[in-house]
């Protein structure tokens, strides 16, 4: 069952709950009674482990998980290859038993132990899935370790949620793996081949004992950008809950493919997971490489496509280029298609155009598979001219959820057909939504057209607390059970939300003016298509703000030769485009795409940069300057870039050359 869809009437403020400095409490509408739970059409599955027991008893013989495998030979990976659910839940059982078979002789225990902690380190792939599978079978925590934070971090999440047994790869992650033996020894903690795992558990194998709705599923560390990460206590009630809201909104089906690639670490990954499971359908790993994911997509050919902002704004960067942004006649046919198919979408026809698809768009979806029916993105803002550019070059539905870890990654969503742009969808059927005063940056319940203010959530998907902490906990989620998002959002009349500001990484300028870094990052990505990140600073003793901009090569080298015509730039050439990117002009004239930008986007004249650094080299996890989930690392990125913010600065007062 699926709830109906009326766009003009997404949501219900509930009657009588509105309180002075909040509004009421809205929910979406067909849930205004009461929120869901379990999926209603499926009310045994209360666990993540009754989720996977309900797809191997849909799909026994169907494929469950898939892997490229690596031909050493010809130095390439061949196609997918896949154990079917019931292979898989062979494997969940064999090792599960022989963890617990580890741990219980380690420890000299008489009883097998449950609910104690098993780490996960490793890039996407089966052995992964397995590992979290087995811990829920015999009711034990999965701890997600991120492997691309190096070792500190590891040894941080394994001291922290006391692991006494760590999952990781092997070949590739040599450091990390030395750090793990090495810690290992000092504190006791194993580390066992995976094969010895199964062959344990094939001889001493054991009876499934499941966790309950209440147990803690996972310690999902948030990814911080500041201080040491909190340890999200992740119940298998919030997981299905999510899953519940899930199937009376976006269902997942038997014949889906999901690509997984987003690191499952990270509850989003998780949940995408539970979902394919819960329908019996299937799991294609990607290889692990950035670089090869379009060749995994080709590949796989996936149905369901889960996304990140910036994944989605390269794709489109790329494709626009080679489509509306190309010369001569395939540019000119292009735009004209673009044209009448976003006219169409607009008038509510749909994505799809029976000329136009097949002479220009059936190539484009190529891109990702070609059979993709539904593109799925999280973690951050993205623009409503991307979102359409996507719907109509990709021929399918581009959903947007907005989330966080603490409320197991489900706040709202947007529904199919949806194609409106500049929301996030109305609350999840699992949650309610209310929006709070925020005094110091002038947001109130209040205010007109639309109320405004800080997004609480609040219902059976959000954690009971963070791990270890309860100081943090209180801080974050109040005694009525509200988890306080830090994030600034309107409601609008048909009860959708957008989220316009954050209340957190919010400075001050040495005017008073308060300014919103990542709410100005978000409007310059959405405007300017060959910018890949953009780093905002200010600071309290100054009066005006510059910026760290990392250009996207490919599509940025165009805009270089024009700028400069003497560049002559060649895609490749990597040492002179490191070169070009410090050019006195260049930086001009990116200022000014800047300023013209932030015009467009309604940006305060405080709010537009004064100076600008472009940088070649990309922020990433491994150079410390982004989270997993692809979000800045604000401090780390202001020490690394100390010296260069300072010369800007310089140069401002200076007034040299108006950078």
């Amino acid at each position: 069952m699926v709830l109906p869809i009326d766009k003009h009437h997404q949501a219900v403020e509930l009657p009588g709950t509105r309180r002075p400095g909040q509004t009421g409490i809205y929910r979406r509408k067909g849930v205004e009674a009461a929120l869901v739970e379990v999926p209603p059409s499926r009310p045994h599955i209360k666990t993540v482990y009754d989720a996977f027991q309900h797809g191997l008893r849909a799909a026994p013989n169907g494929p469950a998980l898939g892997r490229r495998v690596y031909n050493p030979v010809t130095n390439q990976f061949g196609e997918y290859v896949w154990e079917t659910y019931t292979q898989v839940s062979d494997r969940i059982t064999r090792f599960g038993s022989g963890i617990l078979k580890i741990h219980q002789d380690v420890h000299g225990l008489p009883t097998v132990a449950q609910r104690w902690s098993v780490g996960l380190c490793s890039i996407n792939r089966p052995e992964w899935t397995i590992a979290s599978e087995a811990c829920s079978a015999y009711n034990l925590v999965s701890v997600g370790l991120y492997d691309t934070l190096g070792p500190e971090a590891v040894v941080y999440g394994v001291n922290h949620s006391e692991c006494p047994i760590v999952v990781t790869s092997g070949p590739g992650r040599a450091v990390t793996g030395t750090v793990l033996r090495t810690y290992a020894q000092d504190k006791g903690v194993l580390l066992y081949d995976w094969a010895e795992v199964e062959a344990l558990g094939t001889q001493f194998g054991r009876k499934h004992t499941p966790a309950g709705p209440l147990d803690t599923y996972t310690i999902c560390y948030t990814s911080g950008t500041t201080g040491v990460p909190k340890g999200a206590i992740v119940t298998h009630r919030g997981m299905i809950a999510v899953l519940a809201s899930a199937d009376l909104t976006t269902p997942v089906e038997s014949t889906d493919i999901l690509i997984s690639f987003l690191p499952l670490p990270h509850v989003f990954g998780r949940l995408l997971e539970l979902f394919t499971f819960s329908a019996g359908g299937r799991i294609g790993y990607s290889t692990g490489d950035p670089l090869m994911l379009l060749d995994d997509l080709a590949h796989l050919k996936p149905t369901f496509l889960p996304a990140v902002p910036r994944l989605l704004n390269r794709i489109y960067a790329k494709i626009y280029a080679a489509t509306a942004g190309a010369p001569g006649l395939t540019g000119a046919l292009a735009r004209r298609a673009l044209e009448t198919k976003l006219a169409n979408l607009k008038e509510g026809k749909g994505m799809t155009h029976p000329f136009w698809d097949r002479l220009i768009f059936s190539k484009v979806k190529q891109a990702i598979g070609g059979n993709v029916r539904f593109i799925l993105t999280a973690s951050a803002p993205i623009s409503g001219d991307i979102l359409g550019f996507l719907r109509v070059a990709f021929c399918c539905d581009v959903l947007e959820a907005y989330g966080q870890t603490e409320g197991t990654g489900a706040a709202t969503n947007t529904n199919f057909g949806d194609s409106e742009a500049g929301h996030v969808g109305p609350p999840n059927a699992c949650c309610e939504v209310k929006l709070m005063d925020v005094p110091e940056l002038n947001y109130f319940a209040t205010d007109k057209p639309y109320p405004r203010g800080e997004i609480c959530v609040r219902g059976p998907s959000v954690i009971p607390g963070y791990l270890k902490d309860e100081a943090k906990t209180r801080e974050t989620i109040d005694e009525e059970g509200w988890l306080h998002s830090g994030d600034i959002g309107i409601v609008k009349d048909n009860g959708t939300i957008s989220v316009i500001d954050r209340k957190k990484n919010v400075f001050k300028l040495s005017q008073g003016e308060y300014i919103a870094a990542e709410n100005i990052e978000g409007k310059f990505l959405s405007r300017i298509p060959f910018i890949q990140q953009i780093f905002i600073h200010g600071d309290s003793t100054e009066s005006c703000l510059v910026a760290i901009l990392v250009p996207d090569a490919e599509t940025f080298i165009p805009f270089v030769n024009k700028v400069l015509e003497a560049a002559n730039i060649i895609p490749g050439d990597l040492a002179a485009y490191k070169i070009i990117c410090k050019d006195s002009k260049l930086r001009k004239a990116v200022l000014q795409e800047l300023i013209k930008a932030g015009k467009e986007v309604g940006l305060k004249g405080f709010e537009i940069p004064k100076a600008i650094l472009i940088e070649s080299e990309p922020f990433s996890v491994e150079n410390d300057m982004m989270t997993p989930t692809f979000k800045l690392k604000r401090h780390p990125v202001v020490k690394e870039y100390r010296e260069q913010l300072t010369v800007l600065y310089n140069e401002i007062h200076q007034g040299d050359s108006k950078l």
